[in-house]
């Protein structure tokens, strides 16, 4: 069993800069895949990134490319979302993720995640 704990939500201006985080519980942390996903009122829970074991393959959203960087720090149990330029749209709930199976690269599948956090609400005013 996992528990993930986020926490860096709040409130910033369009333009501005956020770091979320995700601690987790697990004693082999790095036998996790990572992933961030987030929800929009009235929108379905949607990928955001995505990071390997060892943090060598990550993957993005092609809403976030450029402007969003996963991170992940295995000796502090720590999985990181540094998000920069934000713009309204990217308001919503963020909640990470652990995929305990043997893939190699985060999938971008909602139910293949195994774990979650409570989330964390990020809000991007204009």
């Amino acid at each position: 069993q996992v528990q993930l704990v986020e926490s860096g939500g709040g409130l910033v201006q369009a333009g501005g800069s956020l770091r979320v985080s995700c601690a987790a519980s697990a004693r082999t942390f790095s036998y996790y895949i990572m992933g961030w996903f987030r929800q929009a009122p009235g929108k379905e829970r949607e990928f955001v990134a995505g990071i390997s074991k060892l943090g060598r393959s990550t993957n993005y959203a092609d809403s976030v490319k450029g402007r969003f960087t996963i991170s992940r720090d295995n000796a502090k149990n720590t999985v990181y979302l540094q998000m920069n330029s934000l713009k309204p749209e990217d308001t919503a709930v963020y909640y990470c993720a652990a995929d305990q199976s043997p893939r190699f690269v985060a999938t971008t599948l909602w139910s293949e995640y195994d774990y979650w956090g409570q989330g964390t609400q990020v809000t991007v005013s204009s």
